[in-house]
């Protein structure tokens, strides 16, 4: 696998994290939540000389998706996300690009996917795991045979997504990470939609002892 991150300055707040994943044999090409700068999405497919085949995103709102309608128009590739995501894709109050100050931007995905699913790139398996509760329609991809896991805005190094959003839940989101990321291998790498990156065991005593990270 080769993977790359790009920090992403959608808006007025945190830097947003653009993966970038291809798999090195059939240099099919998948991008995670474009969320603008879009040259600089395609200068670095162009680099990898990259086929790109998903643009998938972890859920709905303005400082993810902001590139996506230019990078499927220069780089084709087809638009994923999970089926309650395509939902809130079609209502920018959900979306709060409006408030964003990037106008009224609704999206409508190629493909609906569900909690279980399988993407394929090449060889490479990645299963969509369904994760409400930062929005209503979140979802992270984990890939088994690379110990990794894009996590969206659900968990972050050290803490979880705001949930004082539309369709936000504390419950939905801690049920989430308790019950479908927790139980993840320990050695599992976590790539979070801002911030830095983490592993399982870093952030379990969080969620199953109730005790802060410490680092």
């Amino acid at each position: 696998m080769i993977l790359k991150e790009l920090k992403i300055h959608a808006w007025a707040g945190d830097t947003t994290n653009c993966y970038i994943v291809q798999d090195e044999s059939s240099k099919e090409t998948m991008v995670i939540d474009p969320a603008g700068d879009v040259d600089k999405i395609v200068e670095m497919i162009n680099i990898l000389q990259g086929k790109l085949k998903y643009i998938y995103l972890t859920h709905c709102h303005g400082d993810h998706i902001k590139g996506v309608k230019e990078l499927k128009n220069r780089c084709g590739g087809q638009i994923v996300a999970h089926r309650k995501a395509a939902e809130n894709l079609l209502d920018p109050d959900i979306t709060l690009t409006n408030y964003m100050g990037f106008g009224a931007i609704t999206i409508e995905v190629d493909s609906r996917v569900d909690d279980e699913d399988l993407l394929h790139l090449g060889e490479l398996e990645f299963e969509v795991i369904y994760t409400p509760g930062h929005t209503s329609g979140g979802s992270c991809l984990y890939c088994e045979s690379e110990k990794l896991l894009f996590s969206g805005d659900t968990l972050f190094r050290g803490t979880w997504g705001r949930t004082d959003v539309p369709t936000g839940s504390i419950d939905e989101i801690i049920n989430s990470i308790t019950k479908k990321l927790m139980v993840l291998p320990d050695d599992t790498i976590v790539y979070p939609g801002h911030g830095k990156s983490t592993m399982i065991r870093e952030e379990k005593p969080i969620y199953l002892e109730l005790k802060p990270r410490l680092i």
